[in-house]
């Protein structure tokens, strides 16, 4: 797993690179606001029901949630069930709306 900043992030979206960013809270912590990608559950990662999102496990997977402690255990599960390289946005949700504003 590695890790990457908001700032780094920003800056790849920004250029539009085509990126599978993940955010792993819950639908309702998606709906109020999100950063973009698909809102996979970490708890759905724990119970192992990936099919949606197998197809990643060769390709850089990013994941985030509110603070980084979900998401970096998201990383740690997905390269547990086979995926080569997942990414941890640090400070997720919270550092990127004190960087950037809601």
């Amino acid at each position: 797993m590695k890790n990457i900043s908001v700032e780094d992030l920003k800056k790849r979206i920004d250029a539009n690179e085509a990126i599978h960013l993940i955010d792993v809270r819950e639908e309702l912590e998606h709906e109020d606001y999100n950063i973009g990608g698909l809102n996979f559950k970490l708890r759905r990662m724990q119970d192992m029901a990936i099919e949606e999102i197998e197809h990643l496990k060769n390709e850089e997977v990013i994941c985030y949630c509110r603070s980084g402690h979900r998401s970096n255990m998201a990383c740690l599960i997905l390269e547990h069930l086979g995926f080569t390289n997942t990414v941890n946005v640090t400070g997720g949700v919270v550092a990127w709306q004190e960087k950037f504003g809601k």
